[in-house]
């Protein structure tokens, strides 16, 4: 009896998320030069047919790519983007989200640079959904009596991504163990919560957080002496 072949039930969602994944890696490893949709189509193992189904132009896939880095950084900052929309200023802990977008940093350094440059170089960076939400968040918080009066929060949320994106840069975490990977993201994630406190938080409303970074002692001034 002849053995009937039957095919394989079509999944476009997951052939899409397979050949994104791809892109990533690519991404990571040669940078925006590394992707075509052949190479990338061969390191997913699809056809180039089957990918080009869903990415008819390279531009389109780089496209998608950055689009799916930002939906990365997403999750791993703010969590499930429903969750995130329901989920009020003063229930958002801020060491943990500036740790956890720290750790994020300092483990896929060349995706976020170029996720970053990215976004510098978009004519609509409020299309960008990671950036809406980290910028759409310091803009609630500059509305609360949580904040100090007169916060800019597109410049202050620019500064702090700019310094995530560029200190594993700086501190050329591919070269690095993960626990010392983890102690630079650390280092940075204490310093933005330093400057974040004495900055744009009104002390009194985070005395947890005030705990870890005590106000210096004010300097006494020596009296100037008459010549």
């Amino acid at each position: 009896m002849t053995k009937v072949r039957t095919r394989r039930p079509r999944d476009p969602v997951g052939t899409r998320e397979v050949i994104l994944t791809a892109a990533r890696e690519l991404l990571a490893k040669d940078g925006l030069e590394g992707i075509s949709v052949s190479s990338v189509a061969k390191l997913a193992g699809i056809n180039r047919g089957t990918a080009y189904q869903h990415f008819q132009t390279r531009d389109e896939l780089v496209l998608a790519t950055t689009r799916s880095v930002s939906d990365q950084l997403f999750r791993a900052t703010f969590g499930d983007p429903e969750t995130a929309k329901e989920r009020r200023v003063e229930e958002v802990d801020v060491t943990a989200l500036t740790t956890t977008l720290a750790d994020f940093a300092v483990d896929n350094p060349v995706l976020c640079r170029i996720w970053f440059l990215q976004l510098l170089a978009s004519d609509e960076p409020a299309q960008d959904p990671f950036w809406r939400e980290y910028v759409g968040s310091f803009r609630r918080f500059a509305q609360t009596d949580l904040a100090e009066v007169g916060i800019d929060s597109e410049v202050f949320s620019l500064m702090l991504l700019a310094g995530n994106f560029l200190w594993p840069v700086w501190a050329k975490t591919h070269e690095k163990t993960v626990e010392e990977r983890r102690e630079l993201a650390r280092r940075f994630a204490r310093e933005s919560i330093r400057l974040s406190l004495y900055g744009t938080m009104r002390e009194a409303h985070f005395p947890e957080i005030v705990a870890q970074f005590p106000p210096s002692p004010p300097v006494r001034k020596r009296p100037v002496r008459a010549v």
